[in-house]
């Protein structure tokens, strides 16, 4: 007659799973996104925007050999207003799908981060 050992321990589906959720890290919730203006004569250009608090000195554009400034950064999900400040000064996003009107009579450029 064989005998069955009714206490051996089996794994369960929810240790397997904690094993490998605990070598897995959750991915992150921000997105990386790029900016960039064509401005060759430019001499510095940067993004400020609802997303640092309209800093004109938080997010410097690199600008290439072309003449194409360009830029990321990581962004939460979310709708965000910017401009970008070339030389000193605010200048409209040329390529803004959307845009919305500010208090000084000029157009925010929006994005949105999914």
């Amino acid at each position: 007659m064989e005998t069955k050992n009714i206490f051996q321990k089996k794994p369960s589906a929810s240790n397997s799973w904690q094993r490998s959720a605990s070598t897995q890290t959750a991915p992150s919730p921000e997105q990386s996104v790029e900016f960039s203006l064509y401005a060759p004569q430019a001499r510095s250009v940067s993004v400020a925007g609802s997303f640092n608090r309209w800093s004109q000195v938080n997010f410097s554009l690199t600008k290439n050999i072309q003449g194409a400034w360009k830029g990321q950064i990581r962004l939460k999900p979310g709708r965000y207003q910017y401009r970008f400040f070339v030389d000193g000064k605010w200048m409209d996003d040329p390529r803004a799908k959307e845009t919305v009107s500010n208090e000084f009579g000029t157009q925010n450029a929006i994005i949105i981060v999914k």
